[in-house]
């Protein structure tokens, strides 16, 4: 047994030293790295015969495409560098070669050479030529290669002409075809990509994300499409299908997205800069960390939308629907919010520093840590929501309704609540210094030990309003109906009481150190008087207190 073991092993390492070497003797593919060589070549395909035909033929050329281009993909320097030497030689014809690529793309998507028989087939063939050199590689992987690299040269050309007045009308490529024409096929690319995934998963993101730039892909089906870290800035992409697709930090920086399908898909860390996205379907997508600075977003749907950590900041979101977001840490300073939709979403900790959010609804959101600072909340409705640490300062939330919410450690100093509504707020202990309340509806509302020194509270409607031991002082509340409030401890000291209605109210160990009062204002029916401290001397007098 020792013996057969001993020569078991003996026989697989020499099988293992046998594989080893063939597979040193396999040659590799190689890199097409020469861009001189791809200029020469695309050149002679325009080349024309002195009978006006090509001197090369649509079957030389679509082998030679393949003996050019099966062993790997074209790399964006070579690009870049074989265009810009072909666009300023006089003997070339960008718009022949364009025409001429574009047709064997559009045969090479219907499967024509790959599914040819055996003595027309140019992928086979170019594959048995490959191996008998040692060249380790499949037929898929040979089609695969070059129609991605005709892909490439196509959007490339496209790129390029439309940056030309000359050639921006004749040179314009449809990677799904053109809409409304009989050979639009939306699902076109998709099959493409997925095509190009069978043979790596990632593959079509990988050899051609970064050339898709400024493309037409208008109306195109890019449904469950893998397009992770893709290049569609500047792209157009109205209309398109892009549901349930992974676009993880994929760049849509000014693209055209308008009425785009983009619901279920993965676009964390996507860059939509200055991206148009209008009417746009983002329901349900992942979008956290996403960058939306500058964008128009005006009327798109964000429903049950992850925005963690998103920025909005400048973006135009009116009209937007964001019904259950989660904008948790979100940056959306400046940016325009006007009518939004933000029922029940979550803007906890959330940046929205002088942002617009005029007549918006964010009825029973989660405000709580967020900062509104020099916001505008004109009409808004913040009712029953959570604003506990929510900044305020400067904002101005003129007819907001804020009825029921929850204001544990708000800052609302400066702000202006003129007319607004807070029927059944809990205002207790929060900072309303110098905030403007005047003809604001205050009745019932709990503002015990609330700062609100210097505010102006005049004509507003403060009945049965809990004031005890309120900070008042400087404060305005001239003409404010305050009867059956409750003023017990509250510092009134300089405050401006004239014209008010007191019938009812509680002043009980209330400070009124050098009050203003109208000799008119009606003291009947006011508790505790004879508790309170620092009684003007001429009040006492009128009241013929001792």
């Amino acid at each position: 047994m020792t013996r057969l073991s001993q020569g078991w092993k003996h026989l697989i390492t020499c099988i293992k030293a046998w594989q080893t070497k063939e597979h040193k003797n396999q040659q590799q593919p190689r890199e097409l790295t020469a861009p001189e060589r791809l200029q020469q070549n695309l050149q002679a395909w325009t080349k024309l015969s002195s009978q006006s035909s090509f001197e090369i033929s649509d079957r030389q050329l679509y082998k030679q495409i393949y003996d050019l281009m099966a062993t790997c993909a074209l790399k964006p320097h070579t690009v870049e560098a074989a265009m810009q030497k072909l666009l300023a030689s006089k003997e070339f014809s960008p718009v022949l070669l364009f025409q001429r690529l574009e047709k064997f793309y559009l045969r090479w998507c219907q499967g024509e050479f790959i599914d040819a028989a055996p003595k027309d087939n140019l992928p086979q063939q170019k594959m048995l030529h490959l191996q008998s050199q040692n060249i380790n590689i499949g037929l898929r992987q040979v089609d695969v290669n070059t129609g991605l690299n005709v892909l490439i040269l196509l959007l490339e050309l496209h790129h390029h002409a439309q940056q030309q007045q000359q050639l921006k009308e004749k040179i314009i490529f449809y990677p799904s075809g053109k809409q409304h024409l009989d050979n639009f096929f939306t699902s076109q690319l998709l099959r493409v990509i997925n095509y190009s995934d069978a043979i790596e998963i990632g593959n079509f993101s990988n050899v051609v994300g970064e050339f898709l730039k400024e493309g037409n892909f208008s109306g195109a089906n890019f449904s469950d499409a893998n397009l992770i870290g893709v290049n569609f800035s500047g792209a157009n992409l109205s209309k398109a299908n892009l549901g349930d697709a992974n676009l993880t930090g994929a760049n849509f920086t000014n693209a055209n997205l308008s009425s785009a399908n983009l619901s279920d898909a993965n676009l964390s860390s996507a860059n939509f800069s200055g991206a148009n996205l209008t009417n746009t379907d983002l329901s349900s997508a992942n979008l956290s960390g996403a960058n939306f600075s500058g964008a128009d977003l005006c009327r798109a749907n964000l429903h049950s939308v992850n925005l963690h950590s998103a920025n909005f900041n400048g973006a135009d979101l009116s009209h937007a629907n964001l019904t259950g977001a989660n904008l948790k840490d979100a940056t959306l300073s400046s940016s325009y919010l006007s009518h939004a939709i933000i029922f029940g979403a979550n803007l906890s900790e959330a940046n929205l520093n002088g942002a617009n959010l005029n007549y918006t609804d964010l009825c029973r959101s989660d405000l709580s840590g967020a900062n509104l600072n020099h916001a505008t909340l004109k009409g808004a409705n913040l009712s029953d929501t959570i604003l506990f640490n929510t900044s305020f300062k400067s904002a101005i939330l003129i007819a907001a309704d804020l009825s029921y919410a929850k204001f544990n450690g708000a800052k609302l100093n400066g702000a202006n609540l003129q007319n607004v509504i807070l029927l059944g707020a809990d205002l207790g202990g929060v900072d309303l210094s110098s905030v403007i309340l005047n003809e604001a509806d205050l009745s019932g509302v709990i503002l015990s030990k609330a700062n609100l020194s210097n505010a102006d509270i005049s004509d507003a409607i403060l009945f049965g309003t809990d004031l005890s031991y309120a900070n008042l002082t400087c404060a305005n509340l001239s003409g404010s109906n305050l009867s059956g409030a409750i003023l017990n401890g509250a510092d009134l000291s300089h405050t401006n009481l004239s014209h008010a209605i007191l019938g009812g109210a509680d002043l009980s160990e209330a400070n009124l150190e050098k009050m203003t009062w109208s000799d008119y204002l009606n003291w009947e029916g006011v508790r505790g008087l004879d508790k309170a401290v620092n009684v003007p001397e001429g009040l006492k007098q009128q009241l013929g207190l001792r």
